[in-house]
Formats: structure tokens, C-alpha cells, sequence
């Protein structure tokens, strides 16, 4: 059941999540899992989590290489350890 995909079930997404196999079981089987006691059964049976087999399509790679040359240097420099200040608690003019 699982193989036909989550739309065979009226889902427009393309991804099986733990609470969507959750809800087909218990609608065929009428076996209620808690989330943790079916990732263990999917787990056993030879399920594991799906990672996405492509980038999205509306990925921008020239943007993503211009944030990478103008801004992540920025972020990336650390910040300064030496700061003009005063070691004293007080400011002066009040002391």
C-alpha cells in the first residue's frame, strides 16, 4: 500500500509522513500505532526516512553564488575582541 504513494490516498504531496501511515492503518486495519511504535515497525519492515532525490526547482544557483562571494564573508569574519572601554564599574563624570 505504502509503494502507490501518498496521492493514491488523497494526498497531493508526494512524501509518506508518520502521521499520514498512521491514519491509512488505521483506516484499513483499524490498528491505532503511536507515532514512535510505527517508525519502529516501518523501521523493521525496511522503511526509513525519505531525503529528497533533487534540489527545488525554483533554486536560483547565480543568486546563491553571489549571497555565497558578498555575504557570507561578512557573516563569516569573526567579530572584534578588543574594544575601546573602560575596565572601571563606574563612568567617570559620575565618580
Amino acid at each position: 500500500m505504502l509503494d502507490a504513494g501518498p496521492a493514491a490516498f488523497g494526498w497531493n504531496e508526494q512524501c509518506w509522513t508518520l502521521a499520514r501511515i498512521a491514519e491509512v492503518v488505521r483506516g484499513r486495519f483499524g490498528v491505532e500505532y503511536t507515532l514512535a511504535g510505527l517508525d519502529l515497525l516501518l523501521h523493521r519492515i525496511g522503511w526509513s526516512m525519505q531525503v529528497p532525490s533533487r534540489r527545488a526547482t525554483e533554486r536560483d544557483e547565480a543568486k546563491i553564488a553571489a549571497w555565497k562571494d558578498e555575504q557570507w564573508p561578512v557573516m563569516k569574519r569573526g567579530r572584534r575582541t578588543w574594544a575601546p572601554g573602560s575596565a572601571l564599574r563606574t563612568k567617570l563624570a559620575r565618580a
